[in-house]
């Protein structure tokens, strides 16, 4: 409805400026109608007006209404309530959208303009610690985001900030020392076994022996220094914890480029000593920090951000800090001179993103209309409404919960072809059970507003019901079924489509929303926006389809519905693709 819309903002300034006397132009509030009694189009202008010109809004609306041409895209305009001017798109003007959406691959999406360069800063787990469900959010949401805005034309380079520095190596690698000296001897391949149970042994030798613990304050600073055989074992570690990482990726159909915390590290003394130039370093109780502008401490004063230690060395911050830097300086001095830099982690680092993105600010890093911006969500809570957790209390870790949503969907789908008598192959079962447990996932957590905590759920993520991944891969592989019973859903010919029936003309105007979604969507980053869509879409398509018939539908009116079942093939098609989600033809 983009291009609709756009047409009917311009109709009504013009009959503003006929009707009113305005020393300038005046947005009419034109904006989608709330309810289908309202019509398509809404313009809210007149109410804003009432003051200015010491008149009754409804009195205001009725004079634009009366200089309004619109005759050629809708029924005639109606005056409602207080003085809102209400617009229904023409049954014959709605058809020959739908005809033009049936034509184009992007269905009627425009490229942006202007095209950006964006940074999307997602999933980031931790060397020797395996992916657990906390990463789940922000890998789906990053992922996501970052297909939305390539479809929409920006250059998107997709940034792992993986967790491959810091003091934690240096009792990691002691560890390994002591686990598997000939490994660092290059004697034999490496093999770690469960990372987590590797971590969690070298965590607990660090806290019952003193001895271990210098060792392994002793080996970080030979890691920092450059020896050659903490080196070794630190690559050691990173390629068998990336091997782990990719198999998730592979799994969940998310592309990454690593770029982890040690990418930085030649950078951490230039932050400083940028810091330093911009006059914004102050040495407290000897650690090096920037006072941050309005972020108070219990006692009202200013909190730091710390950047360099007393000891001397680096944090979080201060690598944060040369991220920043090198996403945001041009490609001719070496960096990704991004416009746009996405940050997508949970809400509990809401306060370090603020204070570094206001220190890189001050410091004069940040070109005019570039935009950092951090992306939060909630937790992924258990039906007790706390952090998801195994019986055990552990952390819930990703491949495991990836393996049960799958095996739960290959349980219903076995249950259900039994109850239908159908006859399918190993193979069959395999492919759809994969497909719906890994949708199912995304699904659940894409759908709900990434700001708020979920209870994560399988029986409801899994259900042929609601709101649910199912639900859509059921009603797309419905629209299948039609072109495998009457053949290939072809286009229609021009002005071949025609919309007279209350349920063709809804599910019409739902599609036609779909653009205006996604633009939405590329501003909110709220992937739930789309979720809903879809949703409704569905919805809309099985009460059309429930009610009228579509390959025995009379000649005049069969190639119309079959024009509607292949357009919304096409919607959820592209949808779920934007979501991350694989469609399949049966189930």
């Amino acid at each position: 409805m983009l291009k609709l819309r756009g047409i009917l903002n311009q109709r009504l300034l013009e009959a503003m400026a006929k009707a009113l006397p305005l020393p300038q132009a005046v947005d009419p509030l034109l904006r989608p109608a709330t309810k289908p009694e309202f019509g398509d189009f809404q313009a809210n202008g007149a109410m804003g007006l009432a003051k200015v010109l010491d008149s009754p809004p409804r009195q205001i609306a009725q004079a634009v209404v009366d200089h309004l041409q619109v005759d050629d895209l809708c029924c005639p305009p109606q005056v409602a309530g207080p003085g809102f001017i209400n617009l229904t798109i023409r049954p014959e003007v709605l058809a020959a959208e739908v005809q033009g959406r049936l034509k184009q691959p992007r269905l009627g999406v425009p490229m942006a303009e202007p095209r950006q360069r964006v940074v999307v800063d997602f999933s980031s787990p931790n060397i020797a610690k395996e992916m657990h469900v906390g990463h789940l959010r922000s890998t789906i949401i990053g992922d996501c985001i970052a297909r939305v805005l390539s479809f929409r034309g920006h250059q998107v380079l997709r940034l792992n900030h993986l967790g491959d520095w810091g003091t934690q190596f240096g009792m990691l690698i002691a560890h390994l020392k002591n686990v598997a000296p000939q490994t660092l001897a290059g004697q034999e391949n490496l093999d770690l076994g469960d990372l987590v149970e590797f971590y969690r042994q070298a965590k607990g030798c660090f806290d019952e022996d003193e001895v271990f613990q210098e060792r392994s304050r002793r080996e970080v600073v030979q890691l920092q220094a450059g020896a050659p055989e903490s080196l070794r074992a630190w690559g050691l570690l990173c390629q068998r914890s990336r091997q782990a990482f990719q198999a998730i990726y592979d799994r969940l159909d998310v592309q990454l480029l690593e770029r982890g915390e040690s990418f930085y590290n030649g950078a951490l003394p230039g932050v400083v000593e940028a810091l330093e130039q911009a006059q914004l370093l102050v040495t407290d109780d000897g650690a090096r920090c920037v006072f941050l502008q309005g972020i108070t401490g219990k006692d009202g004063r200013p909190l730091p951000l710390i950047v360099q230690k007393r000891d001397g060395g680096y944090n979080y911050a201060t690598t944060d800090l040369a991220a920043i830097r090198q996403r945001l300086t041009s490609p001719e001095a070496g960096g990704e001179g991004a416009e746009r830099v996405i940050y997508v982690t949970d809400a509990g680092q809401s306060d370090h993103f603020a204070a570094v993105f206001q220190v890189a600010q001050r410091a004069g890093w940040v070109p005019p209309g570039c935009r950092l911006q951090h992306v939060p969500f909630g937790l992924v809570q258990g039906a007790d409404g706390k952090k998801l957790k195994t019986r055990s209390g552990a952390t819930v870790r990703l491949r495991d919960l990836l393996d049960e949503a799958v095996e739960r969907a290959r349980h219903d789908l076995v249950e259900r072809l039994a109850q239908e008598q159908r006859q399918v192959t190993g193979e069959f079962i395999e492919s759809v059970a994969t497909a719906v447990g890994m949708a199912a996932v995304k699904y659940a957590d894409l759908s709900q507003n990434r700001t708020t905590n979920y209870q994560f759920s399988f029986d409801r993520m899994l259900s042929l019901q609601g709101n649910t991944a199912p639900y859509l891969l059921y009603v797309y592989v419905r629209i299948q079924g039609i072109a495998r019973k009457g053949g290939p859903l072809e286009t229609p010919g021009p002005a071949a489509i025609y919309l007279n029936d209350p349920q063709e003309l809804h599910l019409a105007r739902q599609l036609l929303h779909f653009d205006e979604v996604i633009l939405e969507l590329e501003k909110d980053l709220l992937p739930n926006r789309l979720c809903t869509y879809l949703f409704g879409l569905s919805q809309s398509f099985n009460r059309f389809y429930d009610q009228l018939p579509v390959l025995k539908a009379p000649t005049q009116l069969r190639s119309t519905r079959i024009a509607l079942c292949r357009l919304t093939a096409e919607t959820l098609g592209l949808g779920l693709d934007l979501l991350g989600i694989k469609t399949i033809d049966r189930m």
